[in-house]
């Protein structure tokens, strides 16, 4: 399936209809979250890399035109002034791994109308999903407290894609390692895994399982313990890496029931056997809640094993995102529907101390102090630099969380920052307004 077929039909229809009406100019679109979701004190901008390689090779063809056609049950003929249309506009967005706050542009669309407007549905959905997954994956990583956290989504993950965005967010927001082989090879995380619980099953015993995985990987292992009784499983464990002479590097995983509880009896027994070098690892259900509760109660973790709650950000698994219409030929535009309005023109992010922000436009001059969150990425076309690295965007993210407010990080009840409006982009809000309001009779509406 063609990624410009991977459309709304809308997106098809209205394009259509600029080109047949010669609506060519330039017409720059704005991507943004209305509101955070509720748990979260700040967002992590991400996507922004797929979503340019998507923008680059973005060209419709044959192929394109006829499906197109076909859906709409339309001669293809019809759809031909849709044919070589490809994307050779100008992007601005922020940096993969900045945080964002609500009413902050993401990323702005400047192109000939058509080319702006067909691209829309593939650029939400590319920004929207991996930014949620990393604003959960971010507040793991704070509920850890430097411990360290590894991927384990891609079996409950909402597709095969989705898992390997999944793995990748994560490693953007401090993950040590993946469980999916290929995340680890693409993006070049560590991989790590254990075992399941059938593999100790098909064996007679757990020690034959366990001597067993020992025999076939002699490197550092891990093993499962909690696949009958687990003070058992863990005592099996012990000897088994004692009598092999295991212990540094090795580690057990704690799947089920009371984690803590778990956590403090089998270090207790690890320790006795002279094996305080061997780690623990717990996993199942786990999110950040349940990992910021172990952290604070104490219990001897050495590393998180977290999957399907933050794969698919259970608790907030979408965000309110709109990508739309600022300006068009020069003429700054707005949409004055209750609770919707939008704010017109081109915008910037001038980025203070503490996530003090203020959103302003495009052309204005920074407030002092302030650093300006939308780069040029995106020119003709054509990328204006080399493709970003993980590293880059990791770095990225730990300076800008580290630089918020305690109460935007706590993981119950965070509090997010509320972006101010410059006084420019307030006075050109008024003007359009009233200016949309006089021409088509419509009521009065407040930016978001």
């Amino acid at each position: 399936m063609s990624q410009v077929t991977t459309t709304d039909l809308y997106e098809v229809t209205m394009a259509l209809s600029y080109l047949r009406e010669d609506m060519r100019a330039p017409a720059t679109f704005s991507l943004f979250v209305r509101d955070l979701p509720p748990g979260r004190g700040f967002l992590v901008a991400a996507g922004l890399e797929p979503a340019l390689d998507y923008l680059s090779r973005f060209r419709v063809g044959r192929s394109d035109v006829r499906e197109f056609a076909e859906v709409l049950r339309r001669p293809a003929a019809d759809l031909e002034p849709l044919h070589g249309l490809s994307f050779e506009g100008q992007v601005r967005a922020v940096p993969e791994g900045r945080v964002v706050l609500a009413g902050e542009p993401l990323l702005e669309v400047t192109a000939p109308l058509p080319q702006a407007q067909l691209v829309e549905t593939y650029l939400l959905s590319l920004l929207c999903h991996q930014t949620t997954v990393a604003s959960k994956a971010a507040r793991c990583v704070l509920a850890g407290a430097g411990r360290p956290l590894v991927d384990f989504s891609l079996r409950r993950a909402h597709g095969a894609e989705a898992g390997l965005q999944a793995a990748r967010l994560g490693a953007l927001a401090g993950f040590a390692g993946t469980s999916n082989v290929a995340a680890a090879h693409r993006y070049g995380i560590p991989a790590a895994g254990t075992m399941a619980h059938s593999y100790v099953e098909s064996f007679p015993s757990e020690e034959a399982a366990f001597r067993a995985f020992a025999r076939t990987h002699p490197g550092p292992v891990t093993f499962l313990v909690d696949t009958y009784d687990t003070g058992l499983g863990v005592a099996t464990a012990a000897r088994v890496l004692a009598d092999l002479g295991l212990g540094p590097g090795c580690a057990i995983r704690l799947d089920s029931g009371d984690l803590g509880a778990q956590a403090r009896g089998a270090r207790a027994a690890l320790d006795a056997a002279g094996l305080g070098d061997v780690r623990i690892i717990v996993s199942g259900g786990l999110d950040e809640y349940a990992v910021d509760r172990l952290v604070r109660d104490g219990a001897p973790v050495d590393a998180y094993a977290v999957g399907t709650k933050v794969g698919t950000a259970a608790d907030a698994p979408y965000l309110d995102a709109a990508y739309k219409l600022v300006e068009y030929d020069g003429r700054p535009v707005m949409k004055l529907s209750a609770a919707k309005a939008t704010a017109p023109g081109p915008k910037q992010v001038f980025r203070g101390p503490g996530a003090r922000d203020v959103i302003g436009l495009a052309n204005e001059e920074p407030p002092g102090g302030t650093e300006p969150l939308l780069l040029t990425v995106m020119r003709g076309g054509l990328r204006t630099g080399p493709p970003d690295t993980l590293a880059a965007a990791r770095a990225r993210f730990e300076a800008d969380v580290a630089a918020l407010p305690e109460e935007a990080r706590r993981i119950e009840d965070p509090v997010a920052p509320v972006p101010e409006v410059s006084a420019r982009l307030a006075a050109l809000t008024a003007v359009v307004r009233h200016r949309t309001g006089a021409r088509t009779g419509a009521g009065r509406g407040a930016p978001d």
